[in-house]
């Protein structure tokens, strides 16, 4: 038994359609909603282009664009630090460009020849940021590869102008510092949009079959530099020791003579004062230099006793001192029998009482 089914009526396809287009037309504007709006993180930029044409750089934030293709946006992360590592690799990098992933060519990227013709296995690090996006955008068409081939020329370039010496000890700041100004000459004048921060060397090695001598070599160097440092340091501490010794000598004899100069000229302006004074009264003068040059002479002799000739009673004054014991010697006369000597200082009357 059959049933025959009722066809949709005009009306209801016309609902259907109108319901379908209604929806479509949501779904349009929701999607123009959506793609009209851009988000920039806050360590990056990014390029507006219209049609492939540049239009704007706009900051980190929320932003309008025009929908469906029309603008389109690419981010470029100005606000952080990039690298690039040579010879060497650090494995969970986000950046593809940072390391060579293929190991022959990390291999051959670190091996190098020095100015003497020496090898040397150098690694080192690139550390850079975008200071331009729009000239990192379009100036190259992969601007970090591009970056990766002028370090490394720039490197051998450096290492090939300095001795192996050079390369393994002293010359490495000096080769860091030649490096980071050639590199930044170069991006600079291909327009890159990239400044160099800063290049640091790694490890810088012989090759493994000769390492071992090299090894010998610094320890050598090093034995030689130590050396040379201990000489030093026993120069600086004995020469200006020397040098005081000696200054202080010569100012000790200069202070001598000064004294001597001196005290010759006092004495020689006592004598002509006593000169002077001489020719004045000349017997006063005699007399006067005879006094006191007793009372300076006599204080130093011990035992002596100076009496004039007219003293009445003198044998009292014999007990004054008496002498130490001394050799027997022959009877004295009856005034020199008490111990001590006299001396009788000549009858004047400018004589001392």
């Amino acid at each position: 038994m059959f049933t025959a089914s009722s066809s949709p009526s005009p009306q209801e396809v016309f609902d259907k359609a109108r319901r379908g287009l209604g929806m479509m037309l949501l779904a349009l504007a929701l999607g123009s909603v959506v793609s009209a709006f851009y988000q920039v993180p806050i360590n990056s930029e990014a390029i507006v282009q219209r049609f492939g044409r540049f239009v704007e750089i706009t900051q980190p934030g929320l932003h309008f664009k025009l929908p469906w293709g029309i603008d389109q946006v690419t981010l470029v992360e100005t606000k952080r630090q990039l690298k690039l590592e040579f010879g060497y690799a650090t494995r969970g990098a986000t950046n593809p460009h940072q390391y060579a992933y293929d190991t022959n060519e990390m291999e051959a990227e670190r091996n190098m020849v020095t100015g003497d013709l020496n090898a040397a296995v150098v690694e080192w690090v690139v550390q850079f940021h975008i200071s331009d996006p729009k000239a990192y955008a379009f100036e190259f068409v992969d601007p970090q590869a591009t970056l990766r081939d002028i370090s490394e020329s720039v490197m051998r370039e450096v290492v090939g102008d300095r001795t192996i010496d050079e390369v393994l000890t002293v010359g490495r700041q000096e080769m860091e510092v030649r490096a980071l100004e050639r590199l930044q000459t170069i991006a600079s004048t291909l327009g890159m949009g990239i400044h160099i921060d800063q290049i640091q060397l790694g490890n810088v090695n012989p090759p493994s079959e000769v390492k071992d001598s090299f090894d010998e070599v610094n320890r050598a160097q090093q034995q030689r530099e130590a050396s040379i440092n201990q000489a030093s340091g026993e120069y600086n501490r004995v020469i200006p020791e020397a040098k005081g010794k000696a200054e202080q000598s010569i100012s000790q004899a200069e202070g001598y003579a000064t004294e001597r100069v001196n005290r010759a000229q006092g004495e020689v302006s006592r004598f002509n004062a006593i000169l002077t004074e001489y020719e004045k009264a000349p017997e006063v003068t005699r007399t006067r230099i005879y006094i006191e040059t007793l009372s300076e002479v006599l204080p130093q002799i011990p035992g002596k006793v100076i009496v004039d000739d007219s003293l009445p009673q003198f044998l009292p004054l014999m007990q004054l001192r008496q002498p130490a014991p001394a050799a027997r010697s022959a009877p004295a006369s009856n005034s020199g029998s008490s111990t001590g000597s006299i001396n009788r200082a000549p009858t004047s009357s400018n004589t001392r009482r």
